[in-house]
């Protein structure tokens, strides 16, 4: 699951520092961003996202994919931004006739940023440590299937699995190789990627600049910054005003239109994966009733709630399944709007009079607002909502970890996450055997089709247990000076890739 939101490093010229100073600064609004152009370009991205550490295995949240993912750490595979998963740090692989071992064969010439040589044993130590016992990774449960990991050879790597998993591929992608003898990831980072960490101001910017040892295309500019902003408004004036040159991914459709009806700015309307919850801890009272739960979700007009905070952008889903996964199925039909149901499913419930619980809600756009909608539109049916607002930290300690909650605001951002709710141990608590059945029986398909027909059941099950609110989903906005080219648009799973984008 990925979650949404010092000291020089190793120094910092005085242009670099220029750029840092700009993000606060104003601008001529000409279209004509700072930071150069050609090779010798510094792309100055705007962004909601700032890391809450560098690492992906420690709760680094949603910023530590969008800036990272691809820029300074690469895979075995990458998910491309239209979505296919293609080889990168695997050279080729092969799999045996059980469907248990995988062998890896990794590509010549492959170095960190610290100089080292990349070996098996680097991709054997980045394995387990996603499966590590203290791992925090969002795919640890999906990788759990691995039994061991040996490593021959310099250029060799043999998985063995525990059972067939259709997945196991797709999901590497998500694992980054780092250097097996790098130390303090949370601050520091040894990757392969097209750049290198160049410095981190917390609370401000992260500059990444090109790895002149990269062993394939070099970075299309010179460096890429992350400018961090705390709320929409103010990362849109950074656009308006040259200190950024695009921003990653608009979360104020209202301010859209300064952009639209400028020759100097393009917006871009791509495809989302990320969808806001209302989840439910199936484990506390009184949302272990199927009933209480399909209540709240018919009682919360969804499309109403998308119209306010996104304009005609996004749309209803329906459940945790997006289109562009292989199992969509509209089920919008589901648990729909209709106040006059939610009263008789409370009333059956034991809940005539209402109840009350409290909302644990991230601190960061659009939660509180679509918080404040969610509190009354269950008011007109007698519940009464606390809104409890918490720091990404906080929740996930507080909500995610300790499952310390009863209801809670968040977004998932990844393609193909509906098979969290085969696992009972996942935060929201959501546990039906035949659902964990149909999950695991998808895993060990034998085809793409024998998959997607097991995860539709889970889908339809889901949904018509509510097992959370499906609220929306979200538009993938990003807006960019006209000047800049080779952006990615889609942003799967939130990241960003850097490395391609060319200012003229």
């Amino acid at each position: 699951m990925s979650i949404k939101k010092t000291s020089l490093y190793g120094g910092a010229t005085a242009a670099a520092l220029a750029l840092t100073l700009t993000a606060c600064g104003g601008g001529s609004g000409s279209g004509a961003s700072a930071g150069g152009s050609g090779k010798d370009a510094t792309v100055n991205i705007g962004s909601l996202y700032e890391p809450q550490n560098l690492d992906n295995t420690a709760g680094g949240g949603q910023g530590v994919t969008e800036a990272l993912n691809g820029n300074v750490y690469e895979g075995l595979f990458r998910l491309t931004d239209e979505g296919k998963v293609e080889k990168l740090l695997a050279q080729d692989y092969k799999v045996s006739d059980d469907g248990l071992t995988y062998t890896f064969t990794l590509r010549d010439g492959v170095k960190f940023h610290s100089g080292k040589a990349l070996t098996g044993q680097d991709v054997k130590h980045s394995l387990e440590r996603v499966i590590a016992k203290d791992s925090q990774s969002a795919r640890k449960s999906n990788l759990e299937v691995i039994k061991s990991v040996t490593a021959p050879d310099a250029r060799t790597v043999e998985v063995r699995l525990a059972k067939k998993s259709i997945s196991f591929v797709y999901n590497l992608s998500y694992v980054w190789i780092v250097n097996s003898g790098a130390k303090d990831l949370r601050t520091t980072e040894d990757g392969t990627g097209p750049y290198k960490l160049n410095k981190w101001t917390r609370g401000s910017a992260l500059g990444l600049t090109r790895f002149d040892g990269y062993w394939g295309d070099a970075a299309a500019n010179k460096q890429a910054v992350f400018h961090y902003y705390k709320d929409a408004t103010a990362l849109n004036n950074a656009l308006l005003t040259n200190a950024v040159d695009v921003v990653t991914s608009e979360q104020s459709p209202d301010a859209l239109e300064q952009f639209k009806n400028n020759a100097n700015y393009k917006v871009n309307d791509g495809n989302s994966t990320t969808k806001l919850l209302l989840a439910f801890n199936n484990r506390a009272k009184p949302f272990t009733d199927v009933r209480v739960r399909q209540a709240v979700s018919a009682a919360i007009d969804d499309k109403k709630l998308l119209e306010s905070v996104w304009g005609g952008y996004g749309k209803p889903i329906g459940s945790m399944v997006p289109p562009t996964d292989p199992w969509y199925e509209d089920l919008t039909g589901v648990n729909a709007y209709d106040t006059a149901r939610a009263k008789k499913l409370l009333a059956d419930a034991g809940y005539a009079k209402g109840f009350s619980f409290t909302l644990d809600t991230p601190n960061y756009d659009p939660h509180p607002t679509a918080a404040t909608f969610i509190k009354s539109e269950l008011a007109k049916v007698g519940i009464t909502v606390k809104i409890n607002t918490i720091t990404p930290d906080e929740w996930y300690t507080k909500v995610y970890k300790n499952h310390d909650f009863t209801a809670t605001l968040q977004e998932h951002v990844n393609d193909r996450d509906l098979v969290w709710y085969g696992n009972p141990d996942f935060y929201w608590g959501y546990d039906d055997k035949q659902v964990t059945r149909w999950v695991e029986e998808a895993e060990q398909a034998s085809s793409t089709a024998e998959q997607t027909e097991l995860l539709k059941k889970v889908n339809r099950k889901t949904a018509e247990d509510a097992a959370s609110d499906w609220l929306y989903l979200y538009p993938q906005i990003v807006v960019a000076n006209n000047k800049l080219s080779g952006y990615p648009v889609n942003g799967l799973n939130s990241q960003f890739f850097a490395y391609d984008i060319k200012k003229g």
